[in-house]
């Protein structure tokens, strides 16, 4: 059988050589359509968000529900601390075992998407999916691990929303539960970027780190060592931080060069700056509890964990606070993250901030910068690795995209 581009060719047997009505194309749009223009999202698009402060009014609440213990790996060692590691590989692929705690995070949850409605903020949730369903890809097995952190899955820059393409492998099909989200924001005019979508196949992870100690962390951490390569772009949305066109980013275990490069290609022909931080961390996952902008000028930089470019927001005029130690109890279960989910708060505008409701330090230094202190109780949902600003994803705040450096 001919292929059709054959039949196009040929007529009566000769093969034809067909002349073209245009000469050499260089800008087919403006040869199709001479009155092409870029896309303009709509002025009632309900997507759009610059920064970590201007007045919010949309935002995403995950879920904890049907959350499963991910299995131990490497992953999950050069993120977590080492006391913990028993706990994964006996738990791992199974749901969290203390149903009660469960059930308790789950109030919270749903408590938080009330007290921001109370606030005056539309909040939206994902889906609920059974993630302890097994899946294969042609490179791995896994269960998942929940719709717990949409800031970890997407961020919003302007009126374009972007998935992460993630680096836990239990996180792969973690976009399904916003896909209903996602589909709506994009028929109301948002514009939709689906970063591409990692493999995770084994060359994404370096089997020769080692990583049996904190002290080794901090030394491959120094060195630029981590467990994902720069075999394809990875990185999970909460390891950048907005404060308008400047965009901040870490490299750390689920981001790495490859990612930020990709994000700085996307986004700098837009008007944007990328600029890559570097923290002394030996567990680099995630930025909303190391670096927290709170208003233009004001940042909170976690004092165990040191950015090294402090110079550019100080030669930027920026006042950077340490926030005080986190007043939780030591025996209470963190089994992703630590105590410093403290400073990982969600600011309602300038003058207001959600913050767990039994860490007076915070609270009082809040009240001392004279933003008003909302006492929200989340510390069993922060057992699953996250505070207000993980568990939430802004989809609107009122505002203009804006320089501050």
């Amino acid at each position: 059988m001919k292929s059709l581009s054959t039949l196009i060719l040929r007529r009566n047997n000769q093969i034809l050589k067909p002349e073209p009505k245009y000469g050499r194309i260089t800008n087919v749009r403006n040869v199709f359509n001479p009155s092409y223009k870029p896309y303009t999202p709509p002025a009632d698009c309900p997507v759009s968000s610059h920064n970590e402060w201007d007045p919010l009014e949309e935002v995403i609440v995950g879920r904890v529900n049907n959350a499963v213990v991910p299995e131990l790996d490497h992953t999950i060692k050069g993120c977590t601390n080492e006391k913990k590691w028993d706990f994964f590989a006996q738990k791992g692929g199974k749901p969290f075992p203390d149903v009660e705690h469960t059930k308790k995070a789950i109030k919270e949850l749903d408590n938080l998407a009330f007290i921001l409605q109370q606030e005056g903020v539309i909040v939206r949730r994902p889906e609920i999916i059974d993630w302890n369903k097994a899946y294969e890809t042609p490179w791995f097995k896994a269960t998942g691990l929940g719709t717990l952190m949409p800031r970890d899955f997407l961020v919003t820059i302007g009126n374009e929303l972007i998935e992460a393409p993630m680096a836990w492998r239990t996180r792969f099909f973690e976009y399904q539960a916003y896909r209903p989200l996602m589909k709506e924001y994009f028929k109301k005019g948002a514009v939709w970027t689906t970063v591409p979508k990692s493999t995770m196949s084994d060359a994404m992870y370096d089997p020769e780190f080692e990583i049996e100690s904190v002290q080794d962390r901090f030394k491959l951490n120094n060195e630029g060592q981590f467990i994902t390569t720069e075999f394809e772009p990875c990185f999970d949305a909460a390891d950048f931080t907005r404060c308008g066109r400047d965009i901040f980013a870490q490299r750390s275990q689920v981001t790495n060069l490859f990612g930020i490069q990709w994000m700085r290609r996307h986004l700098e022909p837009k008007g944007y700056r990328i600029h890559q931080l570097q923290f002394n961390d030996p567990n680099s996952m995630h930025m909303d509890s190391t670096l927290v902008p709170i208003r233009p000028g004001l940042v909170l930089s976690n004092p165990e964990r040191e950015c090294r470019q402090r110079e550019m927001f100080e030669n930027a005029g920026w006042i950077i606070i340490q926030p005080p130690q986190p007043s939780v109890s030591d025996d209470h279960p963190f089994w992703f993250s630590s105590k410093w989910l403290s400073a990982n708060t969600l600011m309602l505008d300038e003058n207001r901030v959600l913050v767990s409701e039994h860490e007076e330090p915070t609270i009082k230094m809040f009240e001392d910068l004279g933003i008003q202190a909302i006492r929200v109780p989340l510390l069993f949902a922060n057992s699953y690795g996250g505070g207000f600003h993980c568990w939430t994803g802004d989809i609107r705040r009122k505002g203009q995209l804006q320089n501050y450096f």
